[in-house]
């Protein structure tokens, strides 16, 4: 799906969509992004427990672990996991996705001399379902979990892809849910970065593990990656139907 996408809409334009949109929104970025920001303090296992923008945000069972790409930690790995869930109504069950993004963080004293004129923290590009994204990451506020509010940080950005520009934010905390005692203090780093935290919807990360992914080949679902194999390749298969004779079975 992700090279068929890429080869219709931007590879070979198959597809014809706009692509002179105005990003420049991209760059404006949001007040008070936290000053000397440590790269090395995001290293390590982080939940999202609470999200803003529902096309991007609010899949269940989200979690992002960093690694450091350089011993500095100017640039960092990220390996991001996440559910998405079919509704009840069309039988339910959940499909599980896991990704990587390589993001460069312009608040590091190395990279600290390039433009970097919206402040933010960190940014990313690549490609997601195919298409090709860019994203600015602007950390709004922080806590290291030394005294009495535990550890957190705040993630607002935007970004833009061929079907536009979007912009969210969303909460890192070290436990599955955001303690309590976190929220006063995210609410008032929110206010800040002029972002209402009672517009946020917390991230159901409960993670059930009594039922497959749809997508793992054990499922027996009809959409496991094999399942999808079947479908296409397989005896009676969309191309028997639109190639008969294909295998050489007529030669």
């Amino acid at each position: 799906m992700n090279n068929w996408l890429s080869c219709t809409i931007e590879d070979n334009e198959c597809v014809k969509v706009p692509k002179n949109v105005d990003n420049s929104a991209e760059d404006t970025g949001f007040p008070n992004p936290v000053q000397k920001f440590d790269p090395a303090s995001l290293v390590g296992k982080w939940y999202k427990t609470d999200g803003l923008n529902p096309n991007y945000d609010l899949f269940d069972c989200q979690s992002n672990a960093f690694k450091a790409a350089e011993p500095d930690a100017s640039e960092l790995d990220m390996d991001i996991f996440f559910r998405v869930s079919r509704p009840e109504s069309i039988g339910g069950g959940y499909w599980e996705n896991a990704l990587t993004e390589h993001m460069v963080v312009d608040a590091s004293p190395v990279n600290a001399g390039q433009s970097n004129p919206s402040k933010r923290t960190m940014h990313t590009e690549g490609k997601m379902f195919g298409l090709k994204f860019n994203e600015n990451w602007y950390i709004v506020g922080e806590s290291d979990g030394k005294g009495d509010i535990p550890a957190y940080k705040l993630v607002a950005y935007k970004g833009h892809t061929l079907q536009g520009n979007y912009e969210g934010a969303f909460v890192y905390a070290k436990e599955p849910k955001l303690p309590e005692a976190a929220k006063a203090a995210v609410k008032a780093d929110f206010v800040k970065a002029g972002i209402d935290f009672d517009k946020f919807t917390v991230i159901n990360n409960v993670c059930p593990t009594d039922e497959k992914a749809l997508n793992d080949p054990d499922a027996g679902t009809g959409t496991s990656t094999t399942d999808w194999l079947n479908l296409v390749v397989g005896e009676g298969g969309v191309i028997d139907w639109v190639f008969p004779g294909w295998r050489g079975e007529y030669n």
